[in-house]
């Protein structure tokens, strides 16, 4: 299946893996033309040196019979024919070897060789544009809190974690989704190991667009539409079944491709009771962002029960 879409399979392979094939494309191409030019050369008799004088005992001053016209002037060993095949192909012409009129068949293996180098070229420049201008290196300068806080934040329980960006260059258009992937069974029985489930977060310009100018707080508030109703403390550990992914995208500002930067916590990545450290300060008239601080957090009192608790009995606060 990878064979049928061989361009993206090239450009999804690593460099000494693309090179090493771009290599030997080029190689094997001079390598199967040369054979041609070579047979071509033997079909027609221009490497037969004694037939050439049976055709015409009269010598040129050169040394070569006087009335034989060869297929390709200068070749007499698979080392020539090899040779004029890379000629060929690159376009280089020294002028020592050429093609007469001589055979025809010789003119068409011209064509379909250049053809055929052509389309090498095309592939290969294509390739290499493609993996010099993929935007996954953008995406490194994405960074994500090493690990995600639930804390109370307007009397909810919220899931929270701080996204910044480190390059000057904007990501226009930013958008942010999270996914909870957790094993879960339905009321028939079935049991889906990996269900992926979306969570809604919450952000005062509507949807989940941002802009990421400076680093952010994204936060979801656990209600009874989260799948994280149920969770409390006690399920935060490393045996639970449950992974939060995040995923960024956006375009980038300088080339204008799309790039995407991934994350995801794991149950023991999850912090109980603990919220991010302020890292935006104002220094004279402008603001500063301390990155050392970037994932740091601060102990601060939560209850230690569910969401679905908390919301059906208010005296916990």
């Amino acid at each position: 299946r990878c064979l049928q879409d061989v361009f993206t399979t090239l450009v999804d392979l690593k460099w000494p893996h693309t090179l090493l094939i771009f290599t030997m494309s080029f190689l094997c191409s001079w390598l199967l033309f040369g054979m041609v030019w070579w047979l071509i050369a033997f079909a027609h008799g221009d490497l037969d040196y004694s037939t050439r004088l049976q055709r015409d005992p009269g010598e040129g001053a050169a040394g070569a019979p006087a009335g034989f016209v060869p297929c390709v002037t200068s070749i007499h060993s698979f080392t020539s024919a090899f040779l004029f095949s890379i000629e060929v192909q690159v376009t280089i012409g020294f002028g020592g070897r050429m093609v007469t009129e001589e055979c025809p068949a010789a003119i068409l293996v011209l064509i379909v060789q250049n053809i055929v180098g052509l389309v090498i070229n095309a592939i290969m420049l294509g390739c290499i544009f493609m993996k010099t201008s993929q935007a996954h290196r953008r995406a490194e300068t994405l960074i994500f809190s090493k690990h995600a806080v639930i804390a109370l934040r307007e009397g909810k329980l919220c899931f929270m974690l701080r996204v910044g960006d480190l390059r000057k260059s904007m990501i226009i258009s930013a958008t942010i989704r999270m996914q909870v992937v957790k094993k879960t069974a339905s009321l028939e029985g079935e049991v889906v190991p990996l269900n992926q489930i979306d969570i809604q977060m919450e952000n005062p310009v509507g949807g989940n667009s941002i802009f990421l100018v400076s680093p952010l707080i994204i936060y979801h508030v656990i209600d009874k539409n989260s799948p994280l109703y149920d969770i409390s403390p006690l399920n935060l550990h490393h045996h639970e079944d449950l992974e939060i992914i995040v995923i960024l995208e956006g375009v980038v500002e300088t080339t204008g491709i799309t790039t995407q930067a991934r994350t995801s916590y794991l149950a023991d990545e999850i912090l109980w009771g603990q919220r991010f450290v302020p890292i935006v300060a104002e220094e004279d008239g402008r603001y500063s962002v301390d990155y050392s601080k970037f994932g740091n957090t601060v102990k601060v009192p939560t209850p230690s029960c569910t969401a679905r608790q908390l919301e059906e009995d208010k005296s916990i606060m």
